[in-house]
Formats: C-alpha cells, sequence, structure tokens
C-alpha cells in the first residue's frame, strides 16, 4: 500500500521553533476552537518599535503559525512617517542584500507561548480576536538583520554565556487627552497626516494626589482591565505631575518579556482609548501648552545563573557589587551612543532640559537598594516611551558587559549632577546616530550591518526634520514633531 508523504512545513523544515514553541502550537489550537475565536492578529515590532501584521480568520491560524506569514520588505525600510528611506527597486534595495530588492517578501513565523486573546474586541462580552507575536525570516529561512525581536534574543544569549540572565522592570509615563477632532476631512489626509486635535482629561500639578487621580480614574480603568487581562504584570496606576500624564508601572520580568510587555501594553493602551473616545500618546513632548515631558525608566539587574542570586547586591561600592559597579560603569560610558537606542525620535531631545527630572546632566542612573538588599538594582531614566523596547534593553545589556569586560569604573557617585563633571548626553537626534556610527563596541556587539541600517534610518528621519520644519531651530516642539509622532507612538 502507497504511503502519502506530508511535507514539512516552513517552521519545520528551518528549524524556527523550539521544543516549547511546538507543544504551545498545540495549546493554541486548541484554544482558538475552544473560545470560537473570530480573528487572529499576527504582529512583528518593526524597526520603532510599532506592531505591523495582518489578521486573518481564525480557522487558518494554526494552519499559518506553520507556514508563516508574508510581508512585503519594504516594510523594514519606512522611517516614522511610513516613507520608504531606501532605493528599493535597485540592486540589493539599497542594502547591498538580494533578499531585500524589489520589495519581495518575507515570513513572520508566530512565537506561540505569546499567544493571548484581546479582551476588547468582540461583541456580547465575548472576546473573538486572539494575537500572536511574530519573530521574522526571509523566505529562504534566513535571518532578517533588523529583527529587532531577535537582536535582543541574541543579546540575552550573550549574556548568558557570561554566566547571567537579564531581569528588568516598567516605569513608563504617558499622556491621555479626549479626542475632540480625529482629523478625518481628506484635506487632513496628508502623509503623515495632521495630527488630532485633542483636550484634556485633568489640569496637572497635584502630583499623587487622590483628587486629580479620581477625575481620570474611569479613563484609566478600562486599561487597568485590558492590561491585567493580558497577563501583563502590573503593579501600579498613577497621575504624574504635568496635566492629563499617567504612569503605569510593571513588576520585573526575565529576558524577553518585559519587552514583549511594553510592546503590548503601549498597543494595548492605544486601542483601547481610541475605542473610549480618548487618544493615548507615547510621544515624548507633545507640542500642547503646558504639558511635561514624559519618560521611560528602565529598571534592571542581572541574575547569576550559577546560585540565581542578585549579580548587583553587595557592598563594593555604593550598595553594588562588582559586577553591579562594572555594569553601571558600562552604561555610563557609552550612553553617549546608547542614546540613539533609548531616544531614537527627533522630540524625545526636547526632554534633555536643565534643572528638570530628565536626565540633562541631571541624575540619568540611579542605585536603588542597600548594601546586601537583594532587590538591589539600577534604575536607568534616560529613555523616552517611544523608544524601541528590544533595542533599548539590547543596548543596556551590551554596555553592561562591556563594563563587566573592561572593569570600568563609574567614578564617584553624583550626589550633586549639576557640580560633577559629566559628558552631556546628545543635544539632539543627528548628534546621537553619529556617536552610534563612532562606536566600535556597538558595531561589534550589533553588527555593523544593523548599525549602519538604523543610522542610516534616523539620519532620514532628521533630514526630513530640518527639511519640512519651518521651525525646526527654534528649540520649541514644532507642527512636524506633532504630526509625525503624537498618532504613531
Amino acid at each position: 500500500m502507497a504511503r502519502r508523504l506530508i511535507a514539512a512545513s516552513f517552521v519545520e523544515r528551518h528549524g524556527l521553533w523550539t521544543d516549547a514553541q511546538t507543544r504551545a502550537a498545540k495549546a493554541v489550537a486548541q484554544a482558538i476552537k475552544k473560545q470560537k475565536l473570530e480573528l487572529v492578529r499576527f504582529s512583528f515590532a518593526d524597526q520603532h518599535g510599532v506592531l505591523r501584521g495582518k489578521t486573518v480568520v481564525a480557522a487558518d491560524a494554526p494552519g499559518l503559525m506553520q507556514a508563516g506569514v508574508t510581508m512585503t520588505t519594504t516594510l523594514l525600510a519606512k522611517d516614522t512617517a511610513h516613507k520608504t528611506a531606501w532605493p528599493v527597486f535597485t540592486p540589493g534595495g539599497g542594502f547591498a542584500m538580494a533578499e531585500m530588492q524589489g520589495g519581495g517578501d518575507f515570513v513572520m513565523v508566530a512565537d506561540p507561548t505569546t499567544f493571548r486573546v484581546l479582551p476588547w474586541t468582540g461583541s456580547n462580552g465575548a472576546p473573538n480576536t486572539g494575537w500572536l507575536l511574530c519573530d521574522i525570516v526571509f523566505t529562504n529561512g534566513k535571518p532578517v538583520p533588523f529583527s529587532t525581536r531577535q537582536i535582543l534574543r541574541d543579546a540575552l544569549a550573550k549574556l548568558k554565556t557570561a554566566g547571567f540572565d537579564y531581569l528588568a522592570g516598567l516605569e513608563v509615563e504617558f499622556h491621555l487627552f479626549r479626542l475632540e477632532n480625529p482629523r478625518l476631512s481628506p484635506d487632513d489626509a496628508t502623509w503623515p497626516p495632521r495630527a488630532p486635535e485633542v483636550s484634556l482629561l485633568n489640569q496637572g500639578y497635584q502630583y499623587l494626589t487622590e483628587s486629580r487621580f479620581d477625575q481620570i480614574d474611569g479613563a484609566l480603568e478600562p486599561i487597568r482591565r485590558g492590561v491585567t487581562a493580558l497577563g501583563l504584570p502590573l503593579r501600579s496606576v498613577e497621575v504624574e505631575l504635568g496635566p492629563s500624564q499617567c504612569e503605569f508601572t510593571f513588576r520585573p520580568q526575565a529576558g524577553l518579556d518585559t519587552a514583549d510587555t511594553m510592546i503590548l501594553f503601549r498597543t494595548a493602551t492605544k486601542q483601547i482609548e481610541r475605542r473610549h473616545g480618548l487618544l493615548a500618546s507615547f510621544m515624548c513632548r507633545p507640542a500642547q501648552p503646558n504639558l511635561f515631558s514624559s519618560g521611560w525608566h528602565l529598571h534592571q539587574s542581572l541574575i547569576a545563573r550559577q546560585g540565581g542570586g542578585n549579580a548587583f547586591a553587595g557592598n563594593a561600592r555604593e550598595g553594588l557589587s562588582a559586577t553591579g559597579l562594572h555594569f553601571l560603569a558600562g552604561l555610563l560610558a557609552h550612553a553617549h551612543a546608547a542614546a540613539a537606542f533609548a531616544t531614537p525620535t527627533v522630540n524625545g531631545y526636547k526632554r534633555y532640559r536643565a534643572y528638570t527630572l530628565a536626565p540633562d546632566r541631571a541624575v540619568m542612573v540611579r542605585v536603588l537598594g542597600q548594601p546586601g538588599d537583594p532587590a538591589t538594582h539600577l534604575e536607568n531614566r534616560v529613555g523616552e516611551p517611544a523608544a524601541n523596547p528590544y533595542l533599548y534593553m539590547a543596548s543596556q545589556i551590551y554596555a553592561g558587559l562591556d563594563g563587566i569586560a573592561e572593569k570600568r569604573d563609574p567614578g564617584p557617585s553624583a550626589d550633586t549632577p549639576y557640580e560633577t563633571k559629566a559628558q552631556a548626553l546628545p543635544k539632539d537626534l543627528r548628534e546621537a546616530v553619529a556617536a552610534l556610527r563612532a562606536s566600535e563596541m556597538f558595531r561589534k556587539a550589533f553588527g555593523d550591518v544593523f548599525v549602519d541600517y538604523f543610522a542610516h534610518l534616523k539620519e532620514a528621519e532628521f533630514a526630513r526634520f530640518q527639511a519640512e520644519a519651518s521651525d525646526a531651530g527654534t528649540g520649541d516642539v514644532t507642527a512636524w514633531e506633532q504630526n509625525e509622532y503624537f498618532d504613531l507612538f
């Protein structure tokens, strides 16, 4: 009797799943059927940390997990206005890479361990949409060198080789507005479109007061319920100092999980609030009067793979172990070049102002914990909430590993930062990108291909800013920035 041979799937042919992912895929297929889902979103985090993807009918999702979902490579060539920054219809597509030429395809490969059901979708109280975060590869199975999730995975692997795992928690500020005019007139559909008109939900300056919190509690509740239903480790919900400014914090997670949480938190917050007639923006400094800049404080430590203890806990100096001191010194030594990852927009540099709570030359990294405290960690206050979390965290790991390898010393504690001699952070995105291009350490860590790719992308963004923003030289937030970032992030 002749036997039928079943062709191996794309995932099987190229060995793209671990055993755990293979098991998870079977559980996802069962969950889709059991929960009677209608749709499944396949998404990947692009170069800007924005989710892009396709939505498929649920019945096809199990097969597409195995086969992958194709996307056009031109998506990897887009700047923050979704404009193509490379001549893709030339030999090599402007990348000297055959796979990027002519707008061909790449493949989204679902990570089944990330599956969730989106609680804000569906009708009659029954969610109908699943969500899968994806990695990306070329159609020949080769890795895409611009896959930011893979870049963080590679950094974690190098950290593991050094004997450590990465633990990080999130402290994220953002603005929440009432949407007054979504700008749906055809005249407003420019490229990029004109930013929506908004109004405040509350006045500011009453930092952490009950009254201000209660004024926006009704608007925050859908976010709180949504992210909790997604299984994100929410820790606190707060009102910040500025008008219509909020802060959510999340408990520490290991490895990729923290970056995945940041991606889904930003996406969920924007989608949930838009359904309620509100606009959430993770743009650092929106172009409205009296608003304050928003930041993203990254709390991080290393866990020793041998013994499982906190590798930063100790009393070598400032309540840190020798490992912690060297890691801190690496963050400081490479802060200038790392700014391109921590603050990747033109707008984010408007936050670095003297004598504010932002790290101009004020405190960039804080040591939290007492000598011997098992919760001792470093809080880096440099990031903007629009940063791509995979790149931001990878840059922290590589800078810290360099500090450990070179046994760098951070110098004395800057308890009076404006009296301490220190290199100022870049004054704008152009300066940060130039520092990144010149960084031998980051070139070795990320690879020349990615550093040149990311630098070109950001240089194109800054060039458009200079060419298109009529008030680009004033130092204030421009209409160009508002249109570029306000609704994107």
